[in-house]
């Protein structure tokens, strides 16, 4: 098998904690004259105008950080870096809390509604470009993913080498993960208990699925405490299917509080409105540093809002 080689190192700096584009121009050549010609071919989704702006203005780098301009022939298998066009991003306006920081992880206290990587409309307002930003740590890159609407842990690898190593933790189910939630409360249904099912997400479909096939995901809920009408519940997912926990809340009859998906897909909010975040928290992590052997235990610092000042709700 031939073993890909690695991309050259990009002679544009991040911004904003958001890397260049990077682009390698066909080895085996095609009908393209210029540089141009193959852009406005290759990227049919930017405008025109926006091509031909970055090559006047001599955004658009080789691997020797020279600009490349309009009339440049095409270069079988050069690379290419340039800028993207950010999307205008309404700032989440709550802070990102590193709650540890060694040589090899960053752990932090995500708050509601900032994403964890760049995805979409949301590429600087996210965990991964702030602290490549503020930590100086331009090789940072996510162990797991934490939903946008879900607050608390996200764990981050400093050293690209070291990241498959922590990733494996979580496919292989080595970190305990400790959740709180708070949803309506019922009489009716039996806790603890352990929920199992058949998850399926497709690529652009809003709301996860479940369907009448062997379990692919597994999570224990528990009750913790009762207040009125109200529960405030520990869940402990024993896999990382997107959207689980929500989901299986949903399927007891229980829909976590400030839920916009499940067990209905709501009209999207304003993206200036925090008022109602969904009440799920990344409350707890706990594993065996794959590469030093010490065990670690972090806990979130962050309270649900339903259940710590149910006025403010």
């Amino acid at each position: 098998m031939r073993r890909r080689s690695a991309a050259p190192t990009s002679p544009l700096p991040q911004r904003q904690g958001v890397d260049p584009v990077h682009l390698r121009l066909p080895a085996t050549g095609g009908p393209w004259e210029t540089v141009r010609e193959y852009l406005g071919e290759r990227l049919p989704a930017v405008a025109a105008e926006r091509v031909d702006g970055l090559l006047r203005a001599g955004e658009v780098v080789g691997e020797d950080g020279r600009s490349v301009g309009p009339a440049d022939p095409f270069r079988p298998g050069a690379h290419l870096w340039f800028y993207r066009e950010l999307p205008a991003e309404v700032p989440v306006p709550f802070e990102l809390e590193v709650l540890h920081r060694d040589e090899h992880l960053v752990v932090v206290d995500k708050p509601h509604f900032l994403a964890t990587t760049p995805r979409g409309r949301h590429v600087v307002e996210t965990a991964l470009s702030r602290l490549r930003h503020t930590l100086a740590l331009p090789a940072l890159s996510p162990a797991h993913r934490l939903d946008r609407l879900t607050a608390g842990l996200a764990m981050f690898v400093v050293r690209p080498q070291d990241r498959g190593a922590y990733q494996s933790l979580f496919r292989d189910r080595l970190v305990r993960k400790e959740y709180r939630a708070v949803a309506a409360y019922d009489p009716a249904v039996e806790l603890p208990r352990t929920v199992r099912s058949h998850i399926v997400k497709e690529r652009g479909v809003i709301a996860a699925q479940e369907l009448d096939a062997p379990p692919n995901s597994e999570s224990r809920i528990g009750l913790l405490e009762r207040r009125g009408g109200l529960g405030h519940y520990l869940l402990r997912p024993s896999t990382g299917r997107t959207h689980q926990l929500r989901l299986h809340m949903s399927g007891l009859g229980l829909p976590i509080l400030g839920d916009p998906v499940y067990p209905v897909v709501l009209p999207e909010p304003a993206p200036d409105d925090f008022r109602r975040p969904l009440q799920l928290l990344s409350a707890a992590m706990e594993f065996t540093d794959p590469l030093t052997g010490r065990p670690h235990r972090f806990e979130s610092r962050r309270t649900l809002a339903a259940w710590s000042d149910p006025e403010s709700w």
